[in-house]
């Protein structure tokens, strides 16, 4: 991915990173790129949005998208911000500002854009909301209920919520951090850090059965292959949605993303134990 790209004179050409938007369920709308997701949760007392892209894409993706739809992006009242990486955080000051939303994010993650303000220019929202664990982000009679779940940043957010297909209600578990991006090629504090990762994602398979999740999210469109399944909504007839895998395959994405974890973990305590014999 792009580093802190801000200007967009040099951001990346626009065909690696521009997707349409898309009517996903009834309530739920794609307005992300190529790679990286933001999707607007539509209610009867205005607009959830959750993620905002880069500095440079997320006025034509967010704003266009949205608009491109049939959305008016004044409607935001929630920002909901996964984490404080550029991908994710990139259009929230613009949109705080221009339409007066809410940000939410994890309060590690405010801390960390006040900390490293050069590297937050153009994408520093006001501190506003700050998630706690549970907390229901509500408009209307919808709810996004977040949880914390450190692991890609110290404060990580991920989310369940209930989307409409055709008027029935379809459970949503969306993972706020996927990769592994912190120091993992030494022990310390490498095995610890591992361990918070894998103890965020049992937690949110649990959220995720308790709630019979049956479609998954991601942040990132090149995760949950979100372009790809918009175009197959095009054929979709009477058929299964493309988004809906069924709650036996939401939780082995989460099984597999604490096992690759464990495994990583593994590496590091050997050579660990390596270390301590020489």
């Amino acid at each position: 991915m792009p580093g802190y790209v801000t200007n967009p004179a040099s951001a990346p050409a626009r065909e690696s990173w521009y997707a349409e938007p898309a009517k996903v369920f009834d309530n739920l709308y794609f307005v992300g790129g190529q790679v990286h997701s933001a999707w607007a949760l539509t209610t009867s007392e205005g607009i959830i949005l959750i993620d905002t892209i880069f500095p440079y894409n997320s006025e034509e993706l967010i704003v266009g998208g949205m608009q491109k739809v049939g959305l008016d992006p004044k409607n935001i009242k929630y920002v909901l911000i996964s984490h404080a990486h550029s991908d994710h955080i990139g259009g929230a000051e613009m949109l705080q500002a221009r339409y007066r939303a809410h940000v939410v994010m994890g309060g590690p993650d405010w801390d960390s854009v006040a900390k490293y303000p050069n590297r937050y220019k153009t994408m520093a929202p006001k501190r506003d909301i700050v998630a706690t664990d549970g907390m229901k982000v509500t408009l209307g009679t919808t709810s996004v209920t977040i949880w914390l779940t450190p692991g890609h940043t110290p404060g990580t957010l991920s989310y369940t919520f209930t989307v409409l297909d055709r008027g029935r209600p379809v459970n949503v578990a969306y993972s706020g951090g996927t990769a592994f991006n912190f120091v993992n090629n030494t022990p310390d504090p490498g095995i610890k850090n591992f361990q918070i990762y894998i103890d965020s994602q049992q937690k949110m398979a649990e959220r995720a059965a308790a709630t019979r999740a049956t479609v998954l999210l991601a942040n990132h469109s090149e995760f949950d292959n979100a372009v790809n399944k918009n175009r197959m909504l095009a054929g979709r007839g009477s058929g299964a949605h493309p988004y809906e895998i069924g709650a036996d395959w939401v939780q082995r994405h989460f099984q597999v993303t604490q096992g690759c974890a464990r495994a990583a973990q593994l590496r590091l305590e050997q050579k660990a134990v390596e270390t301590t014999k020489r």
